[in-house]
């Protein structure tokens, strides 16, 4: 029996879809059945909602993202948010499947939510008011992240994990699935445990990602320069350990921004190799 070959339509909307007056819709974007846009929606070019989405805030979603059933876009889940103008901006390509929740920012953390280009946000995922989600993200199932989360490029969020409140998460930082995170996660490091501690370098990762064997082992050298075991190196505070790493390294850009991002000041600390904090 012969085939069908199902060509995609090019800029449509379902009859049962409900497209508020305002909204700003490209001419190809193609809007499923029983969506729900509101009037400060902006969709750009080939964004497709497959069905059953609804996004009733200021949203600004970018070419190529595709949005699966029961996506929900709102006001956010916050008790100090009194309806102020606030925006959710997502990037391009992404892929944002069944379920998943996000929320535009607050007056507390610059009115503004931001997630970048090229994401893969799996069922049931949930993007807090405030954060920063770099490009090439995948959160898993599940995975939830509390309000002023900064992601970097290329993480990678376990299924069910949590991301506490105002916790940065590196470049290149795997989250393993279930595990809860309060405190920082160096960039390139690989979190693991209930209660997430830092298990080391995200070797696997780095691999993937097509690293050169140098940079590999000047981060696993480093990694435990700062996070050594030995009980001498462990009674200097974490400032000087980074310090000496900082003497010592040469041309590893991969290093200093490990070093950078431990020196950046924030609330929360960096998380360390134990399940105690450093």
């Amino acid at each position: 029996m012969s085939g069908k070959t199902v060509t995609k339509v090019v800029g449509s909307i379902h009859p049962t879809a409900i497209v508020e007056p305002g909204a700003e819709i490209d001419s190809s974007v193609v809007i499923g059945p029983y969506c729900v846009i509101g009037k400060n929606v902006k969709l750009g070019a080939n964004v497709e909602l497959v069905s059953h989405v609804t996004i009733d805030c200021n949203v600004t979603i970018g070419e190529g993202t595709v949005i699966y059933p029961f996506v929900s876009m709102h006001r956010p889940q916050d008790k100090k948010y009194h309806g102020e103008e606030s925006v959710l901006k997502i990037g391009k390509n992404n892929q944002i499947r069944e379920h998943v929740t996000m929320q535009p920012g607050t007056e507390g953390g610059g009115l503004i939510t931001r997630v970048g280009d090229d994401c893969l946000f799996m069922v049931g995922s949930h993007v807090a008011h405030d954060c920063v989600v770099g490009n090439g993200v995948v959160m898993a199932n599940n995975a939830t992240l509390a309000g002023h989360v900064v992601i970097g490029d290329n993480a990678i969020i376990g299924g069910l994990a949590a991301v506490q409140q105002f916790v940065r998460i590196g470049r290149h930082a795997m989250i393993g699935g279930m595990t809860g995170v309060k405190s920082d996660v160096i960039p390139f490091g690989l979190v693991v445990g209930r209660e997430g501690f830092l298990s080391g370098v995200n070797l696997v990762g780095l691999k993937r990602r097509g690293f050169k064997q140098e940079s590999i082992k000047a981060l696993r050298e480093a990694f435990r320069d700062i996070f050594s075991e030995d009980l001498d190196i462990q009674q200097k505070p974490l400032s000087e350990r980074v310090e000496d790493v900082a003497q010592q390294v040469k041309g590893c850009d991969e290093v200093m921004e490990i070093i950078d991002f431990i020196r950046e000041s924030t609330s929360r600390p960096i998380l360390s190799p134990r399940s105690s904090e450093a």
